[in-house]
């Protein structure tokens, strides 16, 4: 079990059940997945970016990506119906938990002048969405087959009912939220 699950059920789900005074415990708002997503604008160009892109995500993650495919042609950007333009993977149970767990003590540590996730990025219904710029801070991505830093975007789902129940949820994981 990971460590930052083991942190969960220990403290988390007491501290927002404190917090929120929740009657029953099936109300405590939980992880339900994380998903990571890279559109890759240069696939049009360079069909081998969305190989590199997959090899990154399989080496992060340890679980195979789903390879996107445009849904319609436009002709301004030279792009085909069915072409590959992106790669994502969803996560759950142990593997979404051993990820939140490397992305809040290896990954955003890593990061020069970091001042923390801003606390802006809530959906309205509980969901929060992150932006990496660049890869690399992940042990698992080598500097070395890195033709150019690629970002991507990470989406925490939860069974949160609003953003301050989901902000908070994440401040007791341990995400470093950027102070106001």
């Amino acid at each position: 079990m990971s460590n930052l699950k083991k942190k969960y059920q220990d403290e988390v789900r007491g501290s927002l059940q404190e917090t929120f005074q929740y009657r029953n415990v099936m109300e405590i708002p939980k992880l339900t997945k994380v998903v990571i997503n890279r559109g890759i604008g240069e696939a049009v160009a360079n069909g081998k970016s969305v190989e590199i892109t997959f090899d990154q995500m399989y080496a992060l993650t340890g679980q195979k990506p789903l390879v996107t495919q445009a849904k319609k042609s436009i002709s301004n950007f030279k792009l085909r119906e069915g072409q590959s333009i992106g790669c994502k993977v969803t996560l759950r149970g142990n593997r979404m938990y051993e990820f939140l767990n490397k992305l809040l003590n290896v990954a955003l540590p890593k990061i020069r002048d970091f001042r923390g996730v801003p606390s802006l990025s809530f959906d309205g219904r509980g969901n929060y969405t992150l932006g990496i710029k660049d890869d690399t801070i992940f042990p698992e991505i080598s500097i070395d087959k890195v033709d150019k830093p690629r970002g991507f975007d990470i989406s925490i789902v939860m069974t949160a009912k609003s953003d301050k129940e989901a902000y908070e949820l994440l401040r007791f994981l341990g995400m470093p939220f950027r102070k106001k």
